[in-house]
């Protein structure tokens, strides 16, 4: 009987662990947010050998601007910039956007035209206003470098160098740069502690004045295109079209992918043309122009306070030593 009544009772704590565990993933899923999931699976080897191609301001043609250059890993993934700058000191286009968790989005670039990562890894390499340099000068670069060139085989398995490699390896390093076990995270998980009473109620706002709409999902972004300008027309110097210039269609014109708000403290400033300096004056503007609501002083406080639990476990990136040139290598020409 001792022993039946143990069972019974263990039982019983198992049953109650379960329905407590599910009674929180319920709760969990009720939210229209949900934490940052862990990275997925990869080889260590590729995402080393991408880490130092992401850092290579080799692959550029002035031999001075990388990957990081535009999302510094020390500044939310971005460049803090309205816009960046490139090769020649030309002045871009279009803000930075974060890299930080970009392997939630549904696609890449503000216009979404990479379909995934690696797609999106090779198109600044080419750009004459980026990096400046043809996919096949980087690879001639890479080639004379006999440390890369070991590294490239012991990673791919193969002599076989080319551009499908290099962006292969920097989205497998690219994959690795998520930020979890933010405050509201935290929040989402069971700790009821981690938010304040006005960063509850900022995100209470949130919900309820129908931003969640387009900022949802664990990136609260990144997962869908949205026009600019929904209840008031958004005026704007920059000359950026969005999806029109992927599908050509005049009503996709100012329809942009819908930028995550993870770290969104440490990525200003903000939209595609970075017109909004600071939080306050983005919410405000998405309040007007996309919700048609006007943001008290207070209500904008405290949307601002919850988008500042936003923020997560930044990457630890220790800084890669790159392998030397060789006299084989191509010169650097940052002045011409």
């Amino acid at each position: 009987m001792k022993t039946t009544n143990s069972l019974q009772w263990a039982l019983r704590a198992v049953a109650v662990a379960a329905l407590m565990t599910t009674g929180s993933t319920m709760a969990q899923n009720q939210e229209p947010v949900s934490p940052v999931p862990a990275p997925k699976a990869v080889n260590p080897a590729a995402v080393e050998l991408g880490k130092k191609l992401f850092f290579d301001p080799r692959l550029s043609k002035s031999g001075f601007i990388s990957c990081n250059s535009c999302h510094n890993l020390s500044m939310g993934g971005t460049d803090n910039l309205k816009t960046s700058i490139g090769h020649n000191w030309q002045q871009g286009p279009i803000n930075s956007p974060t890299v930080l968790n970009s392997r939630l989005n549904l696609a890449q670039f503000w216009d979404g035209r990479a379909a995934d990562l690696k797609a999106q890894a090779g198109g600044p390499i080419a750009n004459p206003g980026e990096m400046a340099f043809t996919h096949e000068l980087a690879i001639e670069t890479l080639k004379s470098i006999p440390g890369y060139v070991d590294e490239f085989k012991q990673v791919f398995r193969t002599d076989k160098l080319t551009i499908d490699e290099v962006t292969t390896a920097i989205a497998a390093f690219e994959e690795t740069l998520v930020t979890p076990n933010s405050r509201f995270d935290q929040w989402l998980d069971g700790d009821k502690k981690a938010l304040t009473k006005d960063e509850l109620a900022g995100y209470q706002l949130f919900k309820d004045s129908g931003c969640v709409a387009c900022h949802n999902g664990p990136n609260l972004g990144g997962n869908s295109f949205q026009k600019m300008g929904v209840v008031q027309a958004y005026k704007t110097a920059s000359t950026a079209e969005g999806r029109k210039g992927v599908t050509g269609k005049d009503a996709d014109r100012l329809s942009f992918k819908v930028p995550t708000l993870r770290n969104i403290e440490l990525t200003y400033p903000y939209f595609h043309d970075g017109a909004a300096e600071t939080m306050t004056q983005a919410v405000d503007l998405m309040g007007r122009l996309q919700l048609g609501r006007e943001f008290s002083k207070d209500e904008n406080a405290k949307i601002v306070a919850f988008l500042k639990t936003l923020t997560g476990q930044q990457p630890q990136i220790a800084l890669p030593i790159m392998p030397p040139s060789t006299d084989k290598t191509p010169k650097p020409r940052p002045f011409n």
